[in-house]
């Protein structure tokens, strides 16, 4: 596998040394691509690392990587190991955070009953927390994005698939089995009902999630409808929807649609007053232009409020942040009571 790895700069605004040896490692580990973040006491990033996870299913070869990484951003901030005090990552796919074993994950990594945290806290020697990553990007737009003052809102991750992170009573509601949010799953109008494995493509994202979005264009292109070309991604599609590409707009209009009903479904059942479009292609302005419209049709007693992340890609990374000095302050609270 071909490992082609980056680090960003430190932050030229504050030095390490002016604060108290307090720092955390925040992980978003994805099917693609793992991101490390360093960050002080304050969640103030000092660096970033990133490097491909391409074709790696194996967890002890992730947990590699970010020691290649923890140990690349230390040095570059002329930091000791013992200056780490925690560390947080997020897991694409259904995570117990109590445990901090991971479920299952996407298609893409295919991981089953991995005990993250335990691995984690054995390479690295700090506490550590391990979550879904929309989970974790629900819990960074609450506290410094688009959530900020809303005790309950819901966030939609929109990248290959769709996934939801609901905060209930300012906290996230994880679900018994640890699985609310799995709404990639869930059957709205115009969807296929046959069954659909767990950790395969679900009905939802196969209209919504970036792949399916791909798979309805291929499904339609022809040369004599658009000058786009066959291969064109979600996004690429929704740049061309708001002009005269007739094509591009059947494909938006469909995918909008269909996420409208998904969280007006959604809302009818949590009566939450904020949804979050966030990932790779909900932060797409088109696709939150159109589902808003195909809602505010809808003319609800109760109308949710839709917008678009604050933090964008960095919405996962931030919830690690912030849940790593969580994790950071409790273990100093039990071991001073």
């Amino acid at each position: 596998m071909t490992q082609e790895c980056t680090t960003g700069p430190i932050s030229s605004r504050r030095s390490p040394q002016e604060h108290v040896a307090q720092y955390v490692i925040g992980a978003d580990i994805g099917g693609t691509r793992l991101r490390l973040a360093l960050a002080d006491g304050t969640g103030s990033i000092l660096g970033r690392w990133a490097c491909s996870t391409a074709g790696t299913q194996d967890a002890n070869a992730v947990v590699r990587l970010m020691r290649k990484g923890v140990d690349a951003l230390l040095a570059d901030a002329s930091l000791s190991c013992e200056s780490l005090c925690a560390m947080a990552a997020g897991a694409p796919g259904i995570t117990n955070a109590d445990s901090g074993v991971v479920i299952a994950t996407s298609y893409l990594m295919g991981w089953r009953d991995v005990p993250l945290r335990e691995l984690l806290e054995a390479e690295f020697g700090v506490p550590a927390s391990v979550d879904n990553d929309v989970n974790l990007a629900a819990i960074g737009e609450h506290r410094a994005g688009a959530a900020q003052g809303f005790s309950d809102f819901v966030f939609l991750a929109v990248g290959t698939g769709i996934g939801a992170g609901i905060v209930l009573n300012g906290r996230v509601h994880r679900g018994a089995n640890w699985g609310a949010g799995e709404i990639g799953y869930m059957l709205v109008p115009g969807v296929s009902e046959a069954p659909v494995e767990r950790s395969k493509p679900g009905a939802l994202e196969g209209i919504v999630g970036g792949e399916g979005i791909k798979t309805h264009w291929q499904s339609r292109w022809s040369e004599t409808l658009t000058t786009l070309p066959r291969d064109a991604t979600a996004t690429q599609i929704f740049d061309h929807a708001p002009g005269s590409n007739s094509l591009a707009q059947e494909v938006l209009e469909l995918a909008s649609r269909t996420l409208a009903y998904a969280i007006y479904n959604t809302s009818l059942i949590l009566n939450a007053p904020l949804f979050v479009l966030g990932g790779s292609v909900g932060i797409h302005p088109a696709l939150c232009d159109a589902t808003r419209f195909v809602l505010d049709q809808r003319k609800a007693r109760v109308q949710p409020e839709l917008i678009r992340s604050a933090l964008g890609a960095d919405a996962q990374l931030t919830g690690a942040i912030f849940l790593a000095l969580d994790t950071a302050s409790r273990r100093l609270a039990l071991t001073e009571t």
